[in-house]
């Protein structure tokens, strides 16, 4: 029998240990080379786990166990035979841990085996997260084992104890490490906000002139973030100390504008980092943002696409925030935030009128940037954004340049 170690590779520098977030086979199964058979967690990203080899595969490791970097969590032995089928053969019994060379008879639908009794992964979770007692439930897997669907069954057929419900849950390691880094920044920095309203008419007007033939051109929609993200590298090559960091008694200042766009995921919030955002038109930022995007919330994007940054953009306003006081993704020292579309009156040349306004902040960190120079920056970008066919465009036919990149 040949049985290759599979061991924890390193996710990035610095990261020396990851938490199995899901299995995504069974102990026992038989997987195919680079087929994922699970998801790690490390305090950075989710990243997928590959299989080096095919073969059968006998987990080390449980769902939720902290395992370090280089760590075996599983052996995959590489001289089984494929199963007919497509299926996993069956284990060896208790008496022998060395797993079938070949195809074996499935057990008996009514027959007991190994499998009785014990849970899939799926099923495990779910008796964890609800304090299930397991002994006695007779699984429908095969040779016995508790499925996911069983253990749901047996969740809805329970009483309900009127509305009152609890439910503990271990946080994910990324959301652990965002925890920790959100604390150690409000205790850390000199942390400050500063406030301004945008006038988004110029740039409504334009998108609803040409959203659909840019889309239609290029597959990518022209979105505010690319407008905002072209003005805060205008104001940052302005007020450079906003594009700064601070390292002990130094101040690190950049030529360039690594730009990070925060962005939902399901296991928490992550900024995907748009490097030399100040050199990208508007086709370039939209459609980074939307590779970006799309790796951060399918579990694919690389330790290197979210590190890094220079300054940081957050969007409350998809959600429906008006306002807030976004915390600094650190080791920068500044973050913008966007926030809701509405409709307000306002005073345009001694009259009022009703304008599409958002509100928008800069929350920074005062030991190094002055409030001259965050009033200063947030001006610059309500003025590139209330004027785009001068700021963005140059003066020039913004149809052609946003049909013609």
């Amino acid at each position: 029998m040949s049985v290759l170690e599979m061991k924890v590779p390193s996710p990035g520098e610095s990261i020396s240990e990851v938490e199995i977030a899901e299995w995504m086979v069974e102990d026992g199964d038989y997987v195919e080379k680079d087929q994922t058979i699970a998801e790690v967690d490390s305090d950075k990203a989710t990243l997928e786990l590959p299989a080096e080899e095919a073969g059968i595969i006998t987990l080390k490791a449980e769902m939720g166990d902290v395992v370090a970097v280089g760590q075996v969590v599983c052996l995959i032995d590489t001289s089984a035979a494929k199963p007919e089928g497509g299926k996993s053969p069956a284990k060896a019994s208790p008496k022998s841990s060395t797993p079938s060379p070949g195809p074996v008879s499935s057990t008996p639908k009514n027959e007991k085996s190994y499998a009785s009794g014990h849970p899939s992964v799926a099923a495990k979770k779910i008796i964890v997260e609800n304090n299930i007692q397991a002994e006695h439930i007779e699984g429908s897997g095969k040779g016995g084992r508790i499925t996911k669907q069983d253990i749901l069954q047996l969740l809805a057929s329970l009483p309900e104890e009127g509305n009152r419900k609890s439910e503990i849950r271990k946080l994910s390691m990324l959301r652990r490490k965002i925890a920790s880094r959100l604390v150690t920044v409000k205790n850390e920095t000199a942390m400050l906000t500063t406030f301004n309203e945008v006038d988004m008419k110029p740039i409504m007007d334009l998108r609803a002139k040409y959203k659909d033939a840019f889309k239609e051109k290029y597959g990518v929609g022209l979105g505010f973030m690319s407008f905002f993200t072209y003005a805060c590298t205008v104001a940052l090559k302005e007020f450079p100390t906003v594009n700064s960091m601070i390292d002990g008694d130094h101040m690190i200042s950049y030529n360039f504008n690594d730009v990070g766009i925060a962005v939902s995921t399901e296991k928490g919030l992550m900024v995907p980092v748009l490097r030399n955002a100040d050199e990208m038109n508007l086709l370039e930022i939209e459609s980074k943002i939307k590779e970006l995007a799309v790796k951060a919330r399918d579990g694919k994007i690389s330790i290197e696409e979210i590190t890094g940054g220079t300054f940081t953009i957050t969007n409350g306003g998809v959600f429906g925030s008006m306002l807030s006081t976004p915390i600094i993704n650190p080791p920068q020292s500044a973050i913008l935030g966007m926030h809701n579309i509405v409709q307000r009156p306002v005073a345009i040349d001694g009259k009022v009128e009703i304008r599409p306004i958002m509100y928008v902040a800069l929350s920074y960190d005062h030991r190094i940037i002055d409030g001259k120079d965050s009033v200063g920056f947030l001006v610059k970008v309500k003025e590139v954004l209330e004027n785009p066919e001068e700021m963005v465009f140059k003066g020039k036919d913004p149809k052609k340049i946003l049909m013609n990149y």
